[in-house]
């Protein structure tokens, strides 16, 4: 059975000053996101227990726990990795093309983006639609609820409370202006060339 561990941020706590704080990502990263890897683990030594014991009674519950605990780990490892000190400007070469490709240009993908944000209670997401073969933006609730069957994640912006009311009260929008302060395309691009050449 996989023991998964969290990994250390890919930059230092204060990093990301002014537009996140050094306060708010420590506790972020070392208190929550430390909760779902926690969560992924405990929930997976209990369907082991139950499989060994031939007992499910509790099995149903774990596995709801495994889709809500693996959803929060790998989701906020890739916000981690979409921002830097070094981010705030817009994608270039493949991505960049098909994001105006799929949306018409880069601002008409910012704009309804932003209009997911504003609206989910959990996640913003650009992702790789490996059905469709198209770039989509994904409301998703909590960190399971809405996603798309086949979705490839390329983009992931958490706008739990505890991601940004520290800093900005609630004023969610000021806190996603400031996301595209420090999103760093390098990680993005390279998941969706990934995806591309795996699906297309």
């Amino acid at each position: 059975m996989t023991d998964y561990e969290l990994d250390p941020l890919p930059y230092d706590y204060d990093a990301l000053e002014p537009h996140i704080s050094e306060q708010v990502l420590t506790w972020h990263h070392d208190t929550h996101h430390q909760g779902y890897v926690n969560g992924w683990n405990s929930a997976d030594e209990t369907l082991a227990a139950n499989r060994e014991e031939h007992d499910f009674s509790g099995s149903a519950g774990a596995i709801r726990d495994v889709t809500h605990n693996s959803s929060g780990h790998i989701l906020h490892d890739l916000f981690w990795q979409n921002m830097s000190p070094e981010g705030g400007d817009a994608p270039d070469g493949e991505l960049a093309d098909r994001i105006e490709e799929d949306f018409g240009s880069y601002e008409a993908w910012e704009g309804e983006f932003r209009a997911a944000a504003s609206d989910a209670s959990g996640w913003a997401l650009l992702v790789y639609d490996t059905f469709s073969n198209q770039l989509r933006n994904v409301v998703v609730d909590n960190h399971d609820e809405g996603a798309v069957w086949g979705g490839h994640p390329v983009l992931a912006l958490d706008v739990w409370e505890h991601s940004y009311y520290y800093d900005y009260g609630p004023d969610r929008g000021d806190f996603v202006d400031n996301f595209f302060e420090v999103v760093d395309w390098e990680e993005p691009s390279a998941r969706f060339e990934q995806a591309v050449e795996l699906f297309e």
